[in-house]
């Protein structure tokens, strides 16, 4: 199978001066001999400047041998026929149309080469001198013939090592890119828990200053306080979260835990939201961080879905579990009919089974006797379990 024959690598300045020494050599090898020639013979001064122009040329036309391979081959292989000088230039073209790997055309010129190498060795008779040059002449076509090809092989094999590094350094940016969209995929989801939970307490806060008329002063400054306090907490999360992107790496804030959910109650409570809270999980501190942190995240999306949907109502929490057994979470809020979910309604469980499924465990929800029901169960292994599972 023909590989690339069109491909011809760009040549430096080194690569041409090199190809045009190949070409003067020869034609100063056959320059000094047509010196000698003429030193004993004045006769041949003409023959010789003939000789050496015509040399000349075919050093000009191999500029262009790139463009018209084949052509400029044809010509300088024709001027050898008349021209010594000229077989510089045309041995240069020659190995320059081998690399193209068109045997349609390679052949034709190298029968070519071999008729105007035998016309020019039989100019002054047949001799001994005769079979010597072309037998030479023919052993140097065959061997540009392979070296020819042994170049269009490197040039093959630079070519494939190039497409290669260039394939690499693509599936490399690829692969960059997927981890930068999946790590903006966790900050989004990040910003989106934080400020969702922020903001929902904002709008609890301040619809009570908006429509309660019976506070005295001292518990409006309380709401505003609180309004104040959380407005902080929210820029501080949001500056944290945002900093990761600044900084193109992993959320390396602390992140809260399954130890935190005591003040996130405590945070609703104070904001108006009525949490009951049954927390019967044991071995806690055998918790890994990583489940800590989504239970975390799906207790304080759940409190945030339930006064979206049924603020003021009695919100129940559970939580339940140990290693081995996995850790459930239980979060239940009375379901009013035709309540508006607001801004953003029935995202929060696509935000809540996306983060499920990180974790690596199962979100299910229904309504049953009028109350909206979320159970997640999220995988605890035991540490006493063989990670390998090779046993004994």
């Amino acid at each position: 199978m023909r590989a690339r024959p069109e491909y011809q690598p760009p040549l430096d300045r080194r690569g041409v001066a090199l190809r045009y020494l190949c070409a003067v050599v020869p034609m100063l090898f056959h320059g000094a001999v047509l010196a000698w020639l003429v030193a004993q013979d004045g006769s041949r001064l003409a023959q010789a400047l003939t000789d050496v122009g015509l040399g000349v040329l075919g050093l000009v036309l191999i500029r262009w041998r790139r463009r018209w391979p084949w052509q400029i081959a044809v010509a300088t292989v024709l001027l050898t026929a008349v021209s010594a000088t000229a077989t510089g230039p045309a041995l240069v073209a020659y190995v320059s149309l081998v690399t193209h790997r068109r045997w349609s055309r390679t052949i034709p010129v190298a029968v070519v080469s071999v008729l105007c190498l035998l016309a020019g060795a039989v100019q002054d008779g047949i001799t001994q001198a005769t079979y010597v040059s072309t037998v030479s002449g023919v052993t140097i076509l065959g061997a540009l013939t392979v070296f020819g090809l042994y170049l269009r092989g490197r040039r093959d094999l630079e070519l494939s090592l190039r497409e290669r590094a260039l394939a690499v350094e693509r599936e490399q940016r690829q692969r960059i890119e997927q981890a930068r969209l999946a790590e903006r995929v966790k900050i989004a989801q990040e910003m989106h828990d934080v400020l969702a939970h922020r903001i929902s307490l904002l709008a609890m806060l301040a619809g009570g200053l908006a429509y309660r008329t019976d506070l005295t002063p001292e518990q409006t400054r309380e709401a505003a306080l609180a309004i104040q306090e959380n407005a902080h907490q929210s820029l501080n999360e949001l500056r944290t979260v945002l900093g990761t992107l600044r900084d193109d790496g992993a959320l390396e804030a602390p992140q809260p835990g399954l130890d935190h959910l005591d003040a996130l109650f405590g945070e609703v409570r104070a904001a108006g939201q009525r949490v009951e809270v049954d927390d019967s999980v044991d071995g806690r501190d055998r918790l890994p961080a990583p489940t800590g942190r989504h239970a975390y995240r799906i207790v304080q999306e759940a409190l945030t879905n339930a006064r979206k949907h049924a603020p003021g109502s009695l919100v129940t929490a559970e939580l339940g579990g140990r290693p081995g057994e996995g850790l459930r979470i239980r979060v239940t809020n009375p379901a009013r009919p035709g309540s508006s979910p607001g801004p953003g309604g029935r995202l929060g469980l696509v935000g809540l089974a996306e983060r499920t499924r990180m974790a690596g465990g199962t979100l299910s929800h229904t309504i049953r006797d009028g109350r909206f029901i979320l159970d997640v169960r999220l995988p605890w292994e035991s540490a006493e379990r063989d990670p390998t599972g090779a046993g004994g």
